[in-house]
């Protein structure tokens, strides 16, 4: 037999506004302790100097994570302009500068070409794995002789908000999965030909999820371990707004639960579309449909917090 987990059976979504010195594990990690849950996880990694919404998702609803990692996001940021740093943000150190500053017009003439599907190659300091490292970990050791392949991403908007002074412009990004800010100021500053790093970053959504959902690590500190905090938390099924609704029988929803195919009620989806299930408003499975019936591929089991 298996050892049980310790900590509550507790499902749903914690959204936090996350801030700036901390990183995204250690906010689940607080998160986790202060609900005293059992399993958590985040959807999608903010950079410790990053701000804003940073989605925790406990119990069963970290099944629904891949939806909304795969959501489109929305982040403000501020370039610095006349610097490149080693990290393309202000963490690292500054490796080129230049006293050229583009205008107003030509910044927003260049935002065009970073909206659609772009390749972007990540910064050096990235967790993406080099011949199975990380590469964060071998451009802190001194050891960045190496590439990175590019990626794609797509890019849903990019749009000039303010331009503070000389040295800053503010933007703002709605991009998919994958995607790196540090890059586009990076590539951004190359491409006006007056260098660039993030100076500032906030996300503004996260696909359901937006700021005004938000809690901060003051109020969480502050209910810890207490009922009150459990008020702030979204329930499990807010990870799947993208996704069809179906509603099942009672009958239907054991075979579900038991990863079998089961009948759901009509529905207007097309042959092999993604759905989830519910049953008396209680989620049941996520799967494919098929014909008249759900082919579960992720199941919820029922929550239990004794």
């Amino acid at each position: 037999m298996g050892r049980k987990k310790k900590g509550r059976d507790i499902s749903g979504w914690l959204v936090v506004d996350k801030p700036a010195g901390i990183t995204s594990t250690a906010v689940v990690n607080k998160v986790k302790w202060a609900l005293n849950a059992n399993k958590a996880g985040h959807a999608g990694t903010l950079d410790p100097d990053a701000t804003g919404v940073l989605a925790v998702a406990l119990g069963e609803a970290t099944k629904t994570v891949p939806y909304i990692t795969d959501a489109l996001k929305a982040y403000t940021f501020t370039v610095r302009l006349g610097q490149a740093t080693n990290t393309d943000d202000t963490e690292g150190e500054v490796i080129a500068e230049t006293d050229q500053r583009p205008t107003d017009d030509q910044i927003k003439a260049a935002l065009g070409a970073f909206i659609g599907d772009i390749e972007q190659v990540p910064p050096k300091f990235s967790a993406v794995k080099v011949d199975g490292q990380r590469a964060y970990k071998m451009a802190r050791s001194g050891d960045d002789d190496f590439e990175l392949a590019a990626r794609p991403l797509w890019v849903e908007d990019l749009t000039f908000v303010s331009r503070p002074d000389a040295d800053h412009v503010e933007l703002e990004l709605t991009c998919g999965k994958g995607g790196y800010v540090r890059a586009i100021a990076r590539d951004l500053g190359a491409m006006l030909g007056c260098y660039g790093h993030v100076h500032h970053l906030r996300r503004i959504w996260s696909g359901p999820f937006e700021t005004s959902d938000g809690i901060t690590l003051e109020t969480i500190d502050a209910l810890a371990k207490t009922p009150d905090l459990d008020q702030y938390l979204l329930p499990l099924e807010t990870g799947l707004t993208d996704l069809p609704r179906l509603s099942c029988r009672v009958e239907d929803a054991a075979r579900l639960r038991n990863g079998n195919p089961a009948m759901v009620i009509a529905s207007d989806l097309e042959y092999g579309d993604e759905a989830w299930v519910a049953c008396n408003d209680e989620p049941i499975a996520i799967g494919v449909y098929k014909a008249g019936e759900l082919h579960p591929n992720r199941v919820f089991v029922p929550r239990n917090d004794d």
